[in-house]
């Protein structure tokens, strides 16, 4: 009722009992704060009557009822002591809030402090993980599960039994068949196409490797293209919508392997799900190309918006520009994704390569040549542990 009279951000001042029912002063939110300017702010005093013995409650009453009873009853002298009341008490709040921030910071580096003390093999295991780019939450989540006597070498040999690696039946090259290559601008969709047809024509031919491309917009996108494939001796091929990509598949049936290069789209883009639309009806396979040296909010972000029914696995390219491999490795194990290939360059074909695990952990967990501002410190670390628990995202997500 009395949102009904001053509307729902109304403040309940105080209630007593009266009669057959309950006194209820109350002012809306912006009387409160217009008290210091206002002598006589409006508030609404509600006494609404009610039987004891009747089976309808106060809180049945029509709303019109207490809207009738509403009526101006907080004089100024009281208005002055409501206002200095709720000051000081959002000032008690505020302080609590402060003291509760610093007591979890203190006791956060107590627990940082006890764990170097009670196991420095972990604590360092922590800082390690964090440094090679792997998430806090997931690098905490490996520690909870660790044993006692675990080290670097069980890391890795927990990540290599979590990473997802493309057999020689799954492999592309090897298996055929018409697959797309997406991803965001600039991550090495058309030099990668270029590396695996060099690849099929070695193996199988020239004459069973055709190219495609639906690259319609940025400039000289087709002309790359046409360029390798006349390097590699195969036919390139360019298609605009879904029936054309129809017609264009039907023509190169009896092809082992069929490339398609992709128009780059940031993964915000509409056109992305329109693209994926155009690969489902024409029962396309796709592969995702990850750029390692991505953040991985970014990358997390690529991987929720081109991730879904036919996209098979992933391929990570620009190893060679990242400084750390651990950020993409995360996202590759985190999202189950299964890795195909990894690109470090942009000779075709020598900088595609097939998975080598046991390069891939050690490169990721290979330290820096030297400290930079973004390699977490011993003084860093209880920042870390304030209440860095693994996302709902997360949990789960590596098989120890």
């Amino acid at each position: 009722m009395v949102r009904n009279a001053l509307g729902d951000d109304a403040v309940i001042l105080s209630n007593r009992k009266v009669g057959n029912g309950v006194e209820i002063v109350a002012m809306s939110n912006a009387a409160l704060y217009n008290l210091a300017e206002d002598p006589a702010p409006a508030a609404a005093h509600a006494t609404p009557q009610a039987s004891q013995t009747s089976r309808t409650a106060a809180p049945e009453l029509p709303a019109r009822r207490a809207e009738a009873q509403a009526v101006a009853a907080a004089p100024a002298s009281s208005a002055v002591e409501v206002q200095a009341a709720i000051q000081e008490q959002q000032g008690i709040l505020n302080e609590i809030k402060s003291m509760r921030s610093m007591m979890q910071e203190q006791l956060a580096c107590m627990a940082w402090s006890d764990m170097q003390l009670r196991d420095p093999k972990r604590s360092s295991l922590l800082r390690q993980l964090v440094n090679a780019g792997f998430s806090a939450g997931l690098a905490r989540q490996l520690l909870d599960r660790m044993p006692a006597d675990a080290d670097l070498a069980w890391v890795s040999q927990v990540l290599e039994h979590n990473l997802r690696i493309a057999t020689p039946a799954e492999d592309v090259v090897n298996r055929g068949g018409v697959y797309a290559l997406v991803g965001p601008t600039g991550v090495g969709k058309t030099t990668t196409v270029a590396k695996l047809a060099a690849r099929a024509v070695v193996r199988y031919g020239a004459d069973k490797v055709a190219l495609v491309t639906t690259d319609s917009y940025r400039i000289g996108a087709h002309e790359q293209l046409r360029i390798y494939g006349k390097i590699l001796g195969v036919s390139v091929h360019a298609v605009r919508d879904t029936n054309d990509l129809r017609l264009t598949l039907s023509a190169l049936k009896h092809k082992h392997l069929v490339l398609i290069d992709t128009m780059g789209m940031g993964q915000r883009d509409s056109r992305v799900a329109e693209q994926a639309e155009m690969f489902n009806a024409a029962g396309v396979q796709r592969l995702l190309l990850l750029n390692a040296t991505s953040g991985g909010d970014t990358l997390d972000d690529v991987v929720r918006m081109y991730h879904g029914q036919g996209v098979i696995g992933c391929i990570t390219t620009k190893l060679d520009e990242a400084v750390t491999l651990g950020t993409v490795l995360d996202v590759v194990v985190r999202h189950k994704l299964t890795l195909h290939y990894i690109a470090n360059g942009q000779r075709v074909p020598e900088d595609l390569h097939e998975v080598n695990l046991e390069y891939l952990l050690h490169r990721a967990f290979k330290p820096a040549a030297k400290s930079t501002s973004f390699v977490m410190q011993d003084l860093d670390m209880p920042a870390l542990m304030a209440g860095m628990s693994a996302p709902a995202s997360a949990r789960g997500a590596y098989a120890v």
